[in-house]
């Protein structure tokens, strides 16, 4: 049995530009404008084409199907990510900025959290977030394989944190739904359970963006305590 090659658009070169005034780099922008507006389901290499005034076959000519139109749209969100120098600011605060300017990224362009795990990491913005990142775990200490299990652990809580919230962005989005109503909703399904309604009831609703903001770095310094507590057993 023959095993399958793995094919990417970071596995070639670029193709030059076709035709005057159009490049794959133009393309790419146009493809995260019209994500942004309209989501996974809304992008087609027909509809991208129509946004340039182009045909959909022209656009083939820089990437052979929709899945390499993905990867470097994927590489451009990575691209907004912002890693400080560790050398300057230390591992701590370089590993926290970008925590969170990955979760901001992801929050800007919540289309990009379908696509992780899915589309390999593999182009050139991608791949200097991860080298700055495993930079700031060797200036802390860690070595071998730990470097990449701390990364991997940062990058979870990121993931884990955020995803979520993408999701609930969306169902609140397409259902209006009343916070007042639903909190009323949570705390009815919950009376069996005095210290949740108790909680239910003292957490400030008002601002839930302070809230999830407040919960976020509250998780993530604790991420990065257990991180440094690690390296010194």
């Amino acid at each position: 049995m023959t095993s399958r090659q793995y094919n990417s658009v970071w596995f070639r070169e670029p193709r030059k530009a076709a035709s005057p005034g159009r490049s794959r780099e133009e393309i790419v922008m146009a493809a995260v404008e019209l994500l942004d507006a309209e989501g996974l389901a809304g992008l087609s290499m027909r509809k991208l084409g129509a946004k340039l005034s182009a045909g959909a076959t022209s656009l083939y000519w820089y990437v052979a199907h929709k899945d390499e139109l993905l990867e470097l749209v994927y590489d451009e969100v990575w691209g907004e990510m912002m890693v400080p120098d560790p050398e300057v600011m230390g591992w701590r605060e370089t590993c926290s900025v970008m925590s969170h300017s990955m979760r901001q990224v992801i929050l800007r362009h919540p289309w990009s959290a379908d696509l992780i795990g899915r589309m390999p990491a593999l182009g050139p913005n991608a791949l200097r977030v991860t080298d700055q990142m495993h930079k700031a775990f060797r200036l802390a200490g860690f070595t071998g394989l730990d470097i990449d299990y701390a990364n991997s652990t940062l990058t979870a809580y990121v993931f884990g944190m955020t995803i979520p919230q993408v999701a609930w962005d969306a169902a609140a989005k397409d259902h209006d739904y009343d916070q007042d109503r639903l909190r009323e909703f949570v705390a009815k399904a919950a009376a069996g359970y005095p210290e949740l309604v108790e909680r239910i009831n003292a957490v400030d609703y008002d601002n839930p963006q302070v809230m999830r903001e407040v919960s976020f770095d509250f998780g993530l310094v604790s991420v990065l305590d257990g991180l440094e507590r690690r390296l010194g057993t």
